[in-house]
């Protein structure tokens, strides 16, 4: 493990991993990777439900992570993989709110997936996320703001300078390669939409599965 994206959702991780994937540091672990993966989705509840990981085995094949639900973890896969750099995405946090409210929180509130894989990601996404870093209370505007402000908070301290990018998706390539020591990529820093590409992860995977049971 080379780089840890310890941001919350909904601050750019999305194409935090484009970009660490385009420099080198792919495959990029990330919460779209759980979609419609059994084998992931049943080691991320088993580590939701308190059992302590093999995080070698849970990152085997993954040079970078960014997003949940690693980041939930954070100080155990920093502490870990001590020689990795760490970035934290950051952005203001009302518009955080406001995305994450109407995005992965919305998805989350939606009737019951039909699609039983996806039903066991979305109890995974329930116990690491809206009950494990929130306590059930995201809804509670104000107490997921203080729930995030603390994150970002406790990183800055507790990550050392030498190792932290405090970063924000829309200061481009500059910081990110410097920070990483590489060239930069002739080509726009990539801006990904979350909310648009779990949905098509999802209208994929299910494709994949219809054409498998034929």
């Amino acid at each position: 493990m080379d780089v840890i994206g310890v941001g919350f959702g909904r601050t750019g991780t999305l194409s935090l991993k484009s970009a660490l994937e385009r420099v080198g540091f792919g495959p990029c672990h990330h919460m779209v990777e759980l979609i419609g993966d059994t084998e992931q989705i049943l080691l991320w509840k088993r580590v939701a439900d308190g059992e302590t990981p093999d995080w070698d085995a849970v990152y085997r094949g993954y040079r970078s992570t960014a997003d949940w639900p690693g980041v939930r973890f954070w100080r155990q896969i920093t502490d870990h993989f001590s020689q990795a750099k760490v970035v934290l995405t950051v952005r203001d946090p009302r518009r955080w709110y406001d995305s994450a409210a109407q995005s992965i929180h919305l998805a989350a509130c939606g009737p019951p997936p039909a699609d039983p894989v996806v039903a066991r990601m979305r109890e995974v996404v329930r116990g690491v996320l809206w009950d494990g870093e929130f306590g059930g209370r995201f809804d509670d505007m104000d107490h997921a703001i203080k729930v995030f402000n603390e994150h970002n908070e406790a990183v800055r301290r507790e990550i050392s300078l030498d190792r932290l990018l405090v970063f924000e998706v829309g200061q481009g390539w500059g910081p990110l390669c410097a920070f990483l020591g590489v060239p930069v990529p002739d080509e726009p820093f990539p801006h990904a939409n979350d909310r648009q590409e779990f949905a098509r992860r999802v209208r994929s995977r299910s494709r994949e599965r219809d054409h498998d049971w034929r």
